[in-house]
């Protein structure tokens, strides 16, 4: 794994919860690891379409390019990190098996890829999962735990499992390997619309937004990279902010934003990169939800809408520009769509 210029950060182990107390550079990822994403992963993920929509650029005042990877294999970006993670491992940690704990999007990833690489997989999640993730994620042939009321609770417990079994924990975030597996899409994204002014992209754990700001820099340096993240779970805008990994309340409905704190190997490569980073709420996540499905006839996750939602929410600051925005899942549940619908 390439290693940039060392930073001090609060981390932990590949996997391991981000309240670790231990301080020490953490090797990122660089370009040339993703890259080398790009060459493994070909003919495994889809190249997702970019697209317009003449609706979305009269709503926002900007001209809008549309990232579809809710079209992408299980239905969001998190299959492309966790391939690379999972072909990366050498066959005796693959016999051995891997846990993971997640909302949904991360588990399918994670499921799919042990699939294909004929690793055991037992993933871990909240009670009352989104069914629609819960069901592709048994599809697929990963066994199902079901554990506590939210992400850091799921994420304690897989722990305890990993530890217990011996099975090499993949966590969402603090993972090089899975950020260089995200950062093809955003490989595919500079070439598929040259010369975007602004980058928005939408943040959970950070893999995708670490992600884009590390190919942003190598490729496109003169585009902005803006993260969003919901204002009922802002730890990852808050650690952010404060320089430092806090903890905050994790009350999102918006499953895929919803962590309760930051994650080490995420903020320290979006520290120093990222042009900024914001906060919108459940109810303009729902309404760019709804947007996409009538503007654009595109079903977005709640996580999936948020890019959106922050650019119709600061009209003022996209008018004008080319703007990608980085439709990121689409499994969103009946209830979901009815929410947005508000019916």
């Amino acid at each position: 794994m390439t290693a940039t210029a060392a930073r001090t950060a609060v981390t932990a182990s590949p996997g391991a919860s981000p309240g670790s107390t231990q301080t020490r550079p953490w090797p990122e990822p660089g370009i040339v690891d993703v890259l080398a994403a790009a060459s493994r992963l070909a003919g495994l993920v889809e190249r997702t379409p970019v697209e317009s929509y003449a609706e979305l650029d009269r709503v926002t005042g900007a001209s809008v390019l549309v990232k579809h990877e809710n079209l992408q294999r299980t239905g969001a970006f998190k299959a492309r990190g966790a391939l690379n993670l999972l072909l990366t491992l050498d066959e005796a940690v693959r016999r051995t098996g891997v846990v993971a704990y997640s909302t949904g999007n991360h588990a399918q990833g994670v499921a799919y890829a042990a699939r294909h690489t004929g690793t055991r997989c037992t993933i871990v999640m909240p009670q009352g999962p989104n069914p629609v993730k819960e069901r592709a994620v048994r599809d697929l042939g990963a066994e199902v735990v079901l554990h506590g009321a939210t992400f850091d609770d799921a994420r304690v417990y897989a722990e305890q499992l990993a530890g217990r079994s011996g099975a090499r924990l993949v966590g969402a975030a603090n993972e090089p390997a899975i950020v260089a597996g995200v950062g093809t899409l955003y490989l595919e994204t500079f070439l598929q619309a040259p010369g975007l002014d602004v980058l928005v992209v939408p943040v959970g754990g950070g893999s995708g937004a670490a992600a884009a700001a590390l190919v942003a820099a190598a490729v496109a340096p003169g585009v902005e990279v803006v993260a969003v993240q919901s204002a009922a779970s802002p730890a990852a805008h808050d650690s952010f902010h404060a320089g430092e990994l806090v903890a905050r309340p994790n009350a999102s409905l918006a499953e895929g934003l919803a962590t309760g704190t930051g994650f080490a190997l995420t903020q320290q490569m979006m520290r120093g990169r990222l042009t900024d980073f914001v906060l919108v709420t459940d109810e303009e996540i729902a309404d760019a939800q709804r947007l996409y499905l009538t503007a654009a006839h595109t079903v977005a996750e709640g996580a999936g809408a948020a890019a959106l939602a922050a650019v119709v929410g600061q009209r003022e600051r996209y008018a004008g520009r080319r703007v990608g925005v980085i439709c990121t899942g689409g499994n969103a549940s009946a209830a979901e769509l009815r929410r947005c619908l508000d019916v």
